[in-house]
């Protein structure tokens, strides 16, 4: 029986400069890397997993991703965050790095979507609590994000179907 995914593995140009982004804009942190750069093991903040990512590097001259414009092969990754607040961080985060791509209301998802210095995109999404989906969690749903009348209406630190367990008041998430 699945579970659930644990890891994806990518390759890349250059596995530090993925360590680099990866460390800075999201938090992630290292859990082996290779003394070359051959590779890096990462592990989201508040991850219990081993690694939630792994890059290896191929090199300079790698050409892009023609994934999904001309061959088959993975869209985007996505990494959930407990509440509205968090996603309003990360966001000013990827913002400030120049990494967004586009953001979208799902409906049963809140989501900002950006790319890594490779240009892989990858997306940063809050769950909907699972008893608000209604009618929508059978639908595609595209509209653009409006964070403040979601905030508003769920509130800002509401957490996510997935995160059902809160933290303690003033323990850490």
């Amino acid at each position: 029986m699945i579970t659930g995914m644990n890891h994806a593995v990518l390759y890349v140009r250059d596995a530090r400069r993925q360590q680099r982004f990866y460390t800075e804009v999201l938090g992630f942190e290292t859990v082996i890397e290779h003394p070359q750069g051959a590779f890096v093991f990462m592990r989201a903040p508040a991850s219990v997993n081993h690694h939630d990512i792994a890059f290896f590097t191929i090199g300079a001259a790698a050409g892009d991703s023609t994934a999904g414009r001309a061959t088959v092969g993975m869209y985007h990754l996505a990494w959930e965050v407990p509440t509205l607040a968090d996603l309003d961080a990360i966001g000013a985060r990827l913002r400030d790095a120049g990494a967004i791509v586009g953001a979208s209301d799902h409906g049963a998802n809140k989501s900002i979507y950006a790319k890594d210095p490779d240009g892989l995109e990858f997306e940063v999404m809050w769950l909907v609590p699972a008893s608000e989906w209604g009618a929508e969690e059978h639908e595609a749903i595209i509209r653009p994000l409006d964070l403040a009348a979601d905030t508003a209406r769920f509130g800002a630190d509401r957490w996510s179907t997935t995160h059902a367990v809160e933290p303690a008041a003033g323990g850490a998430a």
